[in-house]
């Protein structure tokens, strides 16, 4: 061997021992690496002869169809040649996978640049070729592989000459590097348990998020990390099992409803039990802030019941003030003296935008009704009013109406229709009182009478 080939095998090993220490220092999770071993003939495609010829490499996975390798062969014992050594070679390969990972036998191409010593010249050259893996464990193959190295321009004794060789190679080949963690947990993939873990969540030695109370639910999610609870409940546990955390709870001991934070309320009426002053209050009832019903007029008729609720009135008149009827006699002479005798009688009232008859305005009527009765002279007259809500269309509609409710009653109650002359409506015409409140309103929206005696 002489000594320009001796440089150049030092200069290839050092540069693979290199590149070598690269790639250790270069891995990731996601990169795998390998080194492979074997030996095999090899033969010079012009002078003929078989050899011996060893082989290194380093590989770098750079995708699940592409690895990188760095390979050296040795050309020893050519039975032409008369010295050991006949050839050096490195080359930097590409080798294109023709199987998936998943695959045991992963036949692939390979082709790459690179530099040949051969009869003391050394210049660039490439080679090229295809071979296949048999992985016999997760990180252990075996491989076949046949190529061809393109050989250089050499003088020998005096004659140049160009000479290629082929070659065939059986090996063996371990992947090292760090074991692949998807989700960075710390646990390798393959010991991982819970392989999706979110990045930064603390997890036990199987990979899976950590549950400090045991309850199912991840301390990462768990907004009761160290008392058990329900999943439900995010983890947080609920002694009353009302459905609202004990945290939330402000009655954690007894059931309740959400909107009053967990606490009871037996009567519905939107005030917690222990802060119910009346505790029974019908369903459906207005109460106030210590669960009373309201009594606007404090009258000690509740609203609920209080036919009047803004003006104050005794029980027993449904929360009405009472008024008497009061009656008033003239002697009225006309040309013709047909009129001898007007009476004067309270109004009936209704609700807003209503025109049925309230009980209390039921009890004004039966009095009229019993004045009516006394006398089959006596006759009346009957004109409706609104409040100013609403336009004038409909309040002469709604006037007519209560009208019409007045008139039906009396009717029903005995009184021939003949004995009513006039029924007027004159909508919000002819106020009593102000629109402005509603006790005023209330004066506006009525029915009046007019009784008199006819000879």
């Amino acid at each position: 061997m002489t000594q320009k080939t001796k440089n150049m095998k030092k200069t290839i090993l050092l540069s693979m021992a290199l590149v070598y220490a690269i790639c250790i220092n270069a891995q990731t999770s996601d990169k795998k690496w390998g080194i492979g071993v074997g030996a095999g003939a090899y033969t010079s495609l012009q002078n003929d002869g078989i050899g011996f010829m060893p082989e290194l490499y380093f590989s770098r996975y750079l995708g699940s169809r592409v690895d990188l390798s760095l390979k050296g062969n040795v050309g020893l014992f050519n039975s032409k040649l008369t010295e050991n050594l006949d050839l050096v070679s490195g080359f930097l390969d590409f080798k294109f996978k023709l199987a998936g990972e998943s695959k045991k036998f992963r036949p692939y191409l390979f082709a790459g640049p690179g530099y040949l010593a051969n009869n003391s010249e050394s210049n660039i050259s490439f080679n090229a070729g295809a071979g296949a893996k048999l992985y016999v464990g997760s990180a252990t193959a075996l491989y076949l592989e046949a190529g061809y190295i393109n050989g250089i321009k050499t003088t020998v004794s005096g004659v140049d000459d160009t000479e290629n060789f082929g070659k065939a190679t059986l090996g063996i080949e371990f992947d090292f590097g760090k074991t692949k963690d998807s989700d960075m947990d710390g646990v390798p993939d393959k010991k991982d348990k819970c392989p999706n873990t979110p990045t930064g969540v603390a997890v036990d030695k199987n990979g899976c998020p950590l549950d400090s109370d045991g309850d199912g639910v991840a301390d990462y999610i768990d907004d009761c990390p160290t008392v058990a609870g329900l999943t439900s409940l995010k983890g947080c546990p609920d002694r009353d099992g009302d459905g609202i955390a004990d945290k939330d709870d402000d009655c954690p001991d007894v059931a309740g409803v959400a909107s009053l934070k967990g606490c009871p309320d037996a009567d519905g009426d939107g005030v917690t039990d222990k802060n119910d002053r009346c505790p029974d209050t019908p369903k459906g009832v207005a109460v106030d802030a210590d669960g009373c019903p309201l009594d606007q007029d404090k009258d000690g008729v509740i609203d609920a019941e209080d036919e009047c609720p803004t003006i104050a009135g005794p029980k027993d008149n449904n929360g009405c003030p009472v008024k008497e009827v009061k009656v008033e006699e003239t002697k009225v002479i006309t040309a013709e003296q047909v009129i001898i005798q007007k009476i004067k009688t309270d109004p009936v009232h209704f609700p807003s935008n209503q025109s049925y008859l309230t009980d209390y305005s039921k009890n004004i009527l039966n009095k009229l009704i019993k004045t009516l009765k006394s006398d089959p002279l006596y006759h009346v007259n009957a004109f409706g009013y609104t409040d100013s809500q609403g336009s004038d269309d409909l309040n002469i509609k709604l006037s007519q109406a209560r009208v019409n409710s007045v008139v039906e009653y009396l009717v029903s109650k005995g009184i021939s229709k003949d004995r009513i002359l006039e029924q007027e409506a004159f909508g919000k015409s002819k106020p009593v009182a102000t629109n402005d409140t509603p006790e005023g309103r209330l004066q506006n929206r009525r029915v009046e009478f007019e009784i008199f005696k006819m000879k």
